[in-house]
């Protein structure tokens, strides 16, 4: 119920209409495209260097019976051939392996696939501003994100804007993150079994102090998630927004 809830919530950020063609980077298992495509109406792009999961999305994809309408492309953000085509991007928990150095690249690559008047939903765990990595950094590096490197929040925004999009808006769901933390905390407490047999006692202790030491991250506030929802403005400067957020939260 909160992935769907998740899922409804970026869909009305971007509020997707029947007919559009959405772009989600770093697709993982295409979950986002298929419900836009189900229940907004969309056409959509996922992009993914993951290929099993991009083997598994497919298959997903024809067997929802989207094999026409949601298309999964195994390619690098860096290649990514679209110009002007998308009347919205999402990346979902995805740019936290694209890292500092490369994130102005990443996001001239959003802008270019956007339409004008288009809009992109960043959804991403940050470090607050002004905080130096915390000294486990090393430990999450090593064994559980390889490439990990979070960005701040005026980075990603200035970042932004030097590419060419507008902050329209920000919210930070960071106790939110410390509620999923802890689900999955003790769903792997529960499973601990199984989970040491398909891999072994040393990857349950990690990933078990991972979960645990990140959910007093975002307790402390050191960590946070953050949706924000930027625009490509027109030629006129122009962005074809609504004047509030109320269509967001509007009864469905």
């Amino acid at each position: 119920d909160a992935q769907r809830q998740k899922m409804d919530h970026i869909c009305r950020k971007l509020r997707l209409r029947p007919g559009q063609r959405l772009l989600d980077v770093g697709c993982g298992w295409g979950g986002l495209l298929r419900h836009a495509a189900r229940h907004y109406g969309v056409t959509g792009v996922g992009v993914t260097l993951a290929g099993e999961q991009a083997e598994w999305a497919v298959r997903a994809n024809r067997e929802a019976g989207l094999d026409g309408r949601v298309r999964i492309e195994f390619c690098h953000y860096r290649d990514m051939p679209y110009a002007a085509e998308f009347d919205a991007v999402s990346s979902v928990g995805m740019t936290e392996e694209v890292g500092n150095r490369n994130l102005p690249q990443y996001l001239r690559g959003v802008a270019r696939a956007l339409k004008p008047g288009g809009v992109y939903l960043h959804h991403a765990i940050n470090l607050r501003p002004h905080t130096p990595f915390p000294r486990w950094t090393a430990f999450a590096r090593k064994y559980v994100f390889p490439n990990g490197d979070l960005q701040t929040l005026p980075a990603v925004v200035g970042g932004a804007a030097r590419a060419g999009l507008e902050a329209r808006d920000v919210e930070n769901l960071r106790e939110h993150y410390t509620l999923t933390l802890r689900a999955w905390v003790r769903g792997l407490e529960a499973n601990r079994a199984e989970a040491v047999r398909l891999t072994d006692d040393a990857t349950y202790r990690i990933y078990r102090l991972y979960m645990a030491g990140a959910t007093m991250g975002f307790d402390a506030g050191l960590y946070q998630l953050n949706q924000i929802l930027f625009v490509k403005p027109a030629p006129d400067g122009t962005a074809g927004l609504p004047p509030t957020r109320a269509d967001w939260y509007a009864p469905a």
